[in-house]
């Protein structure tokens, strides 16, 4: 009973935290530690003792799954390089590093302890950096990263502090060391990927959401669980298992399946996540009462404390800069053609927040180990001080080196034409079936696939004080549903309907409601960063110069007709005129025209739509 109240407590202040830090515009992580520490020193909160198992085997697993489903194959794959240099070669090196320190600076730790330190430390937390990064406006690549980095970091760190332990115990040989990274990863691999073809084979055969749902709610603990009854990576099979379920869900599942898991997950992983950093901040008190046996002087703690800190930051700048000049050497940007400034890289080592990995892996280390208690309390500093130090510093570098954060305008430019590619599609497949349409059924199809086009292309305009078509359809489509709703309530307090049926009805509404209110918050967000940024004077002086144009629709490219290509949406250049196909076509030549004539400002050659996009300042009007 009381284990039961202490549960239900803890997410109730979890969940308090969440909103009060939502209220005051700080990320919740942070607050949280914060809180977490000042509860620890209350008489009535009683001291909770961070088991690792109930980390490494209980809260890894889901938490790596849920990021690792809904992380994207193909960004991965594109930032591989970087990702693996971040994921295995900084773990290596900050072992490495701080293990050094650690040797030189407390009397009495041989090497193996120290590197088990190191590896301790090494590996920065993905839900810390992620939450921040995406609260302030990280630009995607470098959340990507981190998220990327953060999926595999935890299988090197605690595969180092294995052998670091190992070695300490009975000793280890060089060839052993790298023998257990080749098993590790190997056998992860192989554990993920037959996880996937399992599963996969089993999704194929399950059209209920509820058995699909429960099916993956067992996955990541199997994979782990296999993968470490052979020796294997426990992290690196549920990071395959979950990358290769999410990029093919579309395929293996059914669209209520994907809809159901994709709620559940994110629910856990919300709950999970925040409850981690509470219990990180826990552990403050019990942590500095055990120091008091320590035979080290409080100068000395203090100091290793202070010293490791700074390393384990100034470590990975290091790495990053190194890896990035000497190894990377990242070439021009896709989309806006310019090689990523220096701050990028600069964010990408700051945000180098450690978490409960660390606290929980430092609990691994022998309790017959000299000085344990100061390296307990090292792991602790590390943590609390990352958070803290580079945690609240990160939104205002970002705002001081000037990094421009994802544009719902660019998104809503993205999304219109992703889905006028799949209208496209949709109508040749049209063309292609055979049926006997003597109610209208195609038309009313036809009309329908303009409408969802219309409103997504609506998303662009920024005109102030003017409701859009689609805004007027929300509008008055979701005051029906709530007097529909109110009729059906009405009708199930008579109980003359089975209750299966009204909630049944119930549901279709919801459905129809959620997704209008989906596309009113987008194009809510679109509309205030419009107005945002034409206020505060960030302004394109190129999209004033060249005004919108009243000219007919194109019809061709005549570089795609010249290379035996198709275009999918055509664009018009209005310094010169010229038309051609956008960044969704095979060719880009739009796209190809500005980096051979440096003309910034194209306007949209398609029927009813006139915004304009400047390559130069990357923003639409």
């Amino acid at each position: 009973m009381d284990v039961a109240f202490l549960l239900v407590a803890l997410a109730v202040c979890v969940l308090a935290g969440v909103v009060v830090a939502d209220r005051v515009k700080v990320p919740a992580p942070l607050l949280l530690v914060v809180a977490g520490v000042a509860a620890s020193f209350l008489p009535f909160v009683p001291q909770l003792h961070l088991e690792p198992e109930v980390v490494l085997f209980g809260l890894l697993p889901p938490l790596l799954y849920s990021a690792a489903i809904t992380s994207s194959l193909g960004d991965f794959n594109a930032n591989r390089r970087s990702i693996l240099l971040l994921s295995v070669g900084l773990v290596l090196f900050t072992t490495a590093g701080v293990g050094w320190l650690v040797h030189a600076m407390v009397p009495g730790i041989s090497w193996p302890i120290a590197l088990a330190l190191g590896a301790v430390v090494a590996p920065p937390d993905a839900v810390a950096a992620t939450a921040i990064g995406r609260n302030i406006g990280l630009p995607r690549r470098i959340v990507t990263i981190l998220e990327g980095e953060s999926l595999f970091n935890d299988a090197t760190a605690l595969v180092s502090l294995r052998t670091a332990l190992a070695a300490a115990a009975v000793g280890v040989e060089a060839w052993h060391v790298g023998w257990d990274f080749v098993v590790a990863a190997g056998g992860g691999v192989l554990v993920g990927l037959v996880g996937f073809v399992v599963v996969g084979w089993l999704r194929k055969r399950i059209t209920e959401p509820v058995l699909d749902v429960g099916l993956s709610f067992v996955i990541p603990f199997a994979c782990f669980l296999a993968a470490e009854r052979i020796h294997a990576s426990g992290v690196v099979s549920v990071v395959v298992a979950g990358l290769l379920l999410g990029h093919k869900a579309p395929i293996l599942q059914t669209a209520q399946s994907r809809i159901a898991e994709r709620i559940n997950w994110r629910t856990i992983a919300f709950l999970l996540e925040n409850t981690v950093f509470a219990l990180i901040g826990l552990q403050a008190q019990w942590l500095l009462q055990d120091l008091a046996d320590s035979s080290l002087s409080g100068a000395r703690i203090v100091a290793v404390c202070v010293a490791t800190v700074v390393a384990v930051i100034v470590l990975r700048l290091v790495w990053v800069f190194v890896a990035r000049y000497a190894l990377v050497r990242p070439g021009r940007d896709p989309v806006t053609g310019q090689v990523p400034s220096w701050s990028f890289t600069f964010l990408l080592g700051w945000a180098g927040m450690r978490g409960v990995v660390t606290l929980a892996a430092a609990f691994l280390i022998p309790e017959d180990t000299d000085h344990r208690e100061v390296l307990l309390i090292i792991a602790f500093a590390v943590v609390a001080g990352t958070l803290l130090i580079q945690g609240l510093s990160l939104p205002w570098l970002a705002r001081r080196l000037k990094v421009p954060a994802p544009d719902p305008l660019d998104d809503a430019l993205a999304r219109a034409t992703l889905l006028q590619q799949a209208g496209k599609a949709a109508l040749e497949e049209l063309e292609r079936i055979e049926y006997d349409d003597q109610a209208g059924v195609c038309d009313l199809i036809r009309q329908r696939l303009d409408q969802r086009n219309f409103a997504a292309w609506e998303r662009l305009g920024t005109t102030a004080d003017e409701e859009s078509p689609a805004a007027l359809y929300y509008r008055i489509r979701t005051q029906m549903i709530e007097a529909e709703r109110r009729r059906i309530l009405e009708i199930r307090r008579s109980g003359n309907i089975a209750s299966e049926v009204i909630a049944d009805v119930l549901a279709m509404l919801d459905v129809e409601e959620s997704m209008l209110d989906s596309a009113e918050q987008e194009r809510d967000e679109a509309a205030a960063y419009a107005q945002r940024r034409w206020s505060t004077g960030d302004s394109c002086a190129d999209l004033e110069r060249f005004p919108a144009v009243d000219a007919p629709p194109a019809t061709y490219c005549q570089a795609c007709l010249d290379e035996g290509t198709r275009w999918v949406a055509l664009r018009r250049c209005l310094e010169c005129g010229n038309v051609a196909c956008c960044d969704s076509s095979p060719n880009q030549h739009a796209t190809r025209h500005f980096r051979e004539a440096q003309h910034a400002v194209m306007q949209s050659a398609e029927p009813g739509e006139d915004w304009r996009w400047c390559y130069v300042h990357h923003l639409t009007a």
